[in-house]
């Protein structure tokens, strides 16, 4: 019986070595090696390694589960094996998995999903596919777990079918160039199905999933890099929504923020990044979405020493404008600070939400309320900081006074308004322009209208009227922001009694 038992051990254990040679063809790492990456060494501890010991060619049922720790705290992992059929489901892998997602409820642990999955077997599909223990009681779980703890997803291979769902129920997805894929039908289905022709990477490729569906977030080079930043991702955060972020040794910024960092006329595009760069302790931000809706950045960051999240509008792109996909963006990313005690810090220099009839049918009314939503419930300690326009609605999404932020503070190159002034005179005297026949005459009354308008809105002007609550410099904004985040960090979070709301989706 030892012996026996050695075998099926040994046989879960290692590596089938024609799969191995495949993998390698791929530049691909095995299940095991991507775990010994990811967790502390020595830390991991395998649960159902003779899962289907009995069944020929299935070490293991294909997927990998245990507990280890990540920097020091503990977490479920969860890794297809791509060698066993391809890494596909059959009726014991649904079971370790759903077992491995209520390890995580009921420790309160992060889990960390290392998916390489070719799908459903459809010859097991009674078992594992309709039951109460069947695959359905994963994303029942992943739902569960949202908010409660960090879901984290490495994509290195496929994630076909309804397998593709378990990524877009984690917090954050990294997927790695060139292998990944993720799709609910393959080409060939769509074909026969459709009639469209298509390859798999423009379906569901990792470029068109972090630059266009946003149904991923970050690119990675290679299944190192896809485990190197889920370990750097989840540095920022606490073990359970019930704890604090962990807190680091400050470090200054890589560039001090000065007067000649933002320029002073708005119709000037600049990269935001150097503002954040000036901001923040050296080194710390991880962005996220970087290559989706680029108008507006969002992700973490440190400020001295503490985990923050940074939300700013960028002029080098789109002129910073508001779009759908940027809307949504900045939504998911505030209900997920929110949600693990991580405080916000918009940065806003936005001239609105984009108007037009292509919008309009995608549905930017709804889309942009998403964001005022997110950004109305959100009870962790928020700054405004204006650094240069904030128009219209765009000043409500970057939670502006009306948004219960901590404090709305103002660069000497900020401005609030309905909208810009040249819009502004436009809207309002149009018909007396064009009725001016004399060009100069038309500009110097343009010119004459602009000037009240700019006076109507002066930075004193709204400081005198408690709109913003400071106008500081460049040089004084990172110290003001990490005095008022420290003043609020033990604040009473609470916005509204009721179960849920109903967002606008």
């Amino acid at each position: 019986m030892h012996e026996e038992i050695a075998s099926a051990v040994a046989r879960a254990a290692e590596p089938d070595e024609r799969g191995l040679a495949k993998l390698r063809g791929q530049n691909k790492l095995t299940a095991r090696e991507r775990i010994d990456l990811l967790v502390d060494p020595g830390s991991f501890v395998e649960d159902a390694l003779l899962a289907n010991n009995q069944a020929e060619g299935l070490p293991a049922d294909g997927v990998v589960t245990g507990h280890g720790t990540i920097d020091g705290v503990p977490a479920v992992i969860v890794a297809n094996d791509p060698m066993v059929k391809a890494g596909s489901w059959g009726a014991r892998t649904v079971e370790k998995m759903v077992r491995a997602s209520e390890a995580a409820l009921a420790e309160q642990v992060p889990i960390v999903w290392l998916v390489d999955s070719a799908g459903a077997r459809l010859t097991d599909q009674v078992q594992l596919f309709p039951g109460r223990r069947g695959a359905g009681r994963i994303f029942y779980n992943q739902v569960r777990l949202s908010g409660q703890v960090p879901q984290v997803c490495c994509l290195f291979g496929p994630s076909a079918a309804g397998g593709a769902y378990i990524p877009s129920f984690c917090d954050i997805v990294f997927m790695v160039d060139g292998n990944a894929s993720m799709y609910l039908g393959s080409p060939r289905m769509a074909e026969m199905v459709v009639g469209e022709i298509t390859t798999l990477e423009e379906m569901g490729g990792a470029r068109m999933h972090v630059s266009q569906s946003g149904c991923a977030d970050n690119l990675a080079a290679d299944d190192a890099d896809a485990i190197d930043q889920a370990r750097a991702y989840l540095t920022y955060f606490p073990r359970t929504w019930k704890e604090q972020p962990p807190v680091y040794e400050a470090a200054e910024p890589e560039t001090p923020l000065t007067i000649d960092t933002v320029p002073a006329d708005e119709r000037v595009p600049f990269d935001m990044h150097t503002v954040i760069d000036g901001i923040v302790d050296a080194e710390s931000f991880f962005e996220i979405k970087p290559l989706f809706a680029r108008e507006l950045i969002v992700g973490l960051a440190r400020l001295d020493g503490h985990p923050v999240g940074i939300v700013a509008n960028n002029s080098a792109h789109l002129a910073g404008t508001l779009f759908v996909d940027s809307a949504d963006k900045a939504a998911r990313f505030i209900w997920l600070c929110d949600a693990f005690n991580i405080p916000l810090v918009f940065l806003a220099d936005v001239p609105g939400f984009m108007i037009g009839s292509a919008v309009e049918r995608q549905g930017i009314i709804r889309h942009g309320a998403k964001m005022v939503t997110a950004v109305s419930e959100a009870t962790v300690p928020k700054v405004s900081v204006v650094v240069r326009k904030a128009y219209g609605a765009g000043l409500y999404a970057m939670s502006g006074p009306a948004f219960a932020p901590e404090a709305t503070i103002a660069l000497p190159t900020a401005r609030i308004a309905v909208m810009g002034p040249e819009a502004a005179v436009n809207a309002v005297f149009a018909n007396k322009i064009a009725a001016i026949d004399d060009d100069g005459e038309r500009e110097a009354f343009v010119a004459e209208q602009r000037s009240i308008y700019e006076s109507d809105v002066d930075l004193l002007r709204l400081a005198s009227e408690l709109v913003i609550d400071a106008i500081i410099q460049p040089e004084q904004l990172r110290a003001d922001l990490i005095r008022r985040i420290a003043n609020a960090r033990n604040k009473e979070r609470h916005f509204a009694t009721r179960r849920h709301g109903v967002p606008p989706v």
